[in-house]
């Protein structure tokens, strides 16, 4: 649906009072949004790498870019940054997050690579920006910090840790917002490749999107087992979330920044934003950072 190729596009957000796809390609230092009436993608560059984007109660959006959590006020196109982490590590940069149910803003890092392929192993974290703007950090040791989500009685918290090739949940406390207990939720298969971002439909079931194989996923957090995978016509797809005026669209992010010229021959959707329908489950609305 989105044709304007990404980099590395990522953490799609679906916007219900703008009515349209808020998502971030990383690697082009930008914050998009795409409006399906009008078909438009607008965009605001913010000068260092964005792993992330959600909402913001009060309007415009809570980032996560470079190492620091930062404001994004879309009209004025103005970026505030809110306070930075990890200064000690030049390497490092945030990766993906999301909102929780009570409107803290979960973000883990991550090194980049140095060379293709080489990047420093357990440089990462997992953080929380409270409301207040206090942030505490959830986890140590990350690789490479990604997907998130919640369960729909708040109790569980998942994560994926992309080098650890699986997805984990934590005892979630939604009073304190502090996370705990890891277990190992699903191992991904040879032919799935790395996990990358995350999100959770209205039935309680995790869609995970396998960078490099082309599709996402659907896991029973119950079981741990997959219970269904859609394929799509990119290998590099990122990132998916639920939209669209009754949340039964999926929207699915994709990447040609990695590929080969003979691979973007073979794939000219790479880059490119998809659109999954008939799924017959809906996903749910994003939670506002509440500040």
């Amino acid at each position: 649906v989105v044709k304007e190729k990404n980099r590395m596009g990522e953490c799609p957000v679906w916007e219900e009072r703008e009515n349209a796809l808020v998502y971030v390609d990383i690697n082009a230092q930008k914050v998009c949004r795409w409006s399906p009436l009008t078909n438009e993608v607008q965009s605001v560059s913010v000068g260092a790498r964005v792993g992330s984007v959600a909402l913001r109660q009060c309007g415009g959006y809570v980032i996560a870019l470079g190492t620091r959590f930062a404001f994004l006020d879309w009209d004025t196109q103005a970026v505030t940054t809110i306070l930075e982490v990890e200064q000690d590590k030049p390497n490092n940069r945030f990766n993906d997050g999301k909102v929780d149910p009570k409107g803290r803003f979960f973000a883990g890092t991550m090194a980049e690579e140095t060379a293709p392929g080489v990047r420093a192993r357990r440089q990462g974290a997992l953080y929380t920006l409270f409301p207040d703007h206090s942030v505490i950090k959830q986890l140590d040791q990350v690789d490479i910090s990604n997907g998130l989500d919640w369960s729909l009685d708040h109790r569980t918290f998942f994560h994926i840790d992309s080098l650890a090739y699986a997805v984990h949940a934590f005892s979630y406390d939604v009073h304190t917002g502090q996370i705990a207990c890891p277990k190992l939720l699903y191992r991904l298969e040879k032919e799935e490749q790395m996990p990358d971002g995350m999100c959770i439909d209205a039935e309680g079931k995790l869609w995970v999107a396998c960078i490099d194989a082309g599709r996402v996923i659907r896991i029973d957090p119950e079981t741990g087992k997959r219970i269904q995978t859609v394929r799509l016509p990119a290998s590099r797809i990122t990132s998916c979330c639920f939209g669209g005026k009754d949340y039964s669209e999926m929207y699915v992010t994709s990447a040609y920044d990695g590929l080969d010229e003979a691979t973007l021959a073979k794939e000219p959707q790479a880059g490119e934003i998809f659109k999954i329908t008939g799924l017959g489950v809906k996903g749910i609305p994003q939670n506002f950072y509440a500040a």
